[in-house]
């Protein structure tokens, strides 16, 4: 499915990780208070919101200094796969939402089969 943008988050008025979890919300047809457990994966599992928030604030303050004019603004977006869905954050402050079809989910948690070196594990 391609990416589409959710209006109700691209004020920028809200931190980045309020903004997918609004996302999140919108797109799933449910309140914002029922994104959380147990429907929901609390969103610290895939990202850090406090250092998310506090990456923008400090995109934000920096394009803030940047002259009137000039198109040197800092221009940043940040991608997580949460909840079925690739989420796109932009600096701007506007989320979007892909969903993630079933071979595009990431496999870290699976066992790779070697161990740091790149040898196979024996048992």
């Amino acid at each position: 499915m391609s990416p589409s943008p959710d209006p109700s988050s691209s004020s920028g008025s809200v931190p980045p990780s309020q903004a997918i979890v609004e996302a999140i919300a919108a797109r799933d047809g449910v309140d914002v208070t029922d994104v959380e457990p147990p429907a929901y994966d609390p969103l610290y599992t895939v990202i850090n919101p406090e250092a998310l928030d506090a990456l923008f604030r400090s995109i934000e303050t920096r394009a803030g200094e940047t002259p009137t004019g000039s198109n040197d603004a800092p221009d940043a977006r940040v991608v997580v796969e949460y909840e079925g869905y690739e989420i796109t954050v932009y600096s701007d402050g506007h989320v979007e939402l892909s969903e993630l079809s079933a071979g595009d989910e990431s496999a870290e948690d699976e066992p790779t089969g070697d161990d740091s070196t790149g040898d196979p594990i024996e048992e």
